[in-house]
């Protein structure tokens, strides 16, 4: 399903639309700054930054994060936990200092993933409106403006991920999703 997506993923500033592991995704590769920049101004995105999907923890320390954060939660995947923690690269941040990842279960995305590297993903809508279920929705937020989709189905029986920070060896819950998670 995502052979296409892998082969146009590699050109420079390349933004698609795909289904993840839980809804649609706007996709760009985290390495390619151009691409994620380009990523945030579809997204209409200012001081929000949106999620890196990776194939492993080996991936997100290769793009700069510190492995001290990452083993700090990797019991929580792969899933769909998205975890906040800080780090310094800034274009992909979009300078707040933090940022939530997910290493997902999905076998298919973990293929593109282990050919693409990390992808900066948010979901495949506008600011404020419901995340697009289907490649149709997509593209009616996205239209012409990307430069692939990929469909998988209906995902609209599928939540977005749950999206957790730890603070403290507290966890606190962004937002409910997927996976439930109790605050401790």
């Amino acid at each position: 399903m995502f052979e296409e997506a892998a082969k146009k993923l590699q050109i420079a500033r390349a933004v698609g639309v795909i289904p993840t592991d839980t809804v649609y995704g706007i996709v760009a590769r985290a390495a390619d700054e151009r691409a994620v920049q380009r990523l945030y101004a579809l997204k209409q995105r200012e001081s929000k930054p949106g999620t890196i999907i990776a194939a492993n923890i080996d991936q997100l320390v290769d793009l700069g994060i510190k492995r001290r954060y990452l083993k700090a939660v990797e019991q929580f995947w792969p899933g769909a936990i998205s975890i906040e923690i800080p780090h310094g690269v800034s274009y992909l941040n979009q300078g707040t200092g933090r940022q939530a990842f997910r290493i997902p279960s999905d076998p298919l995305l973990q293929e593109l993933l282990l050919k693409t590297g990390p992808l900066q993903t948010s979901s495949a809508n506008h600011p404020g409106k419901q995340p697009a279920h289907t490649v149709a929705k997509a593209k009616q937020y996205f239209d012409g403006r990307v430069d692939f989709y990929v469909d998988g189905g209906d995902l609209s029986g599928n939540k977005p991920s749950t999206i957790i920070r730890i603070v403290d060896d507290a966890i606190e819950v962004i937002r409910q999703g997927a996976v439930k998670i109790s605050e401790q």
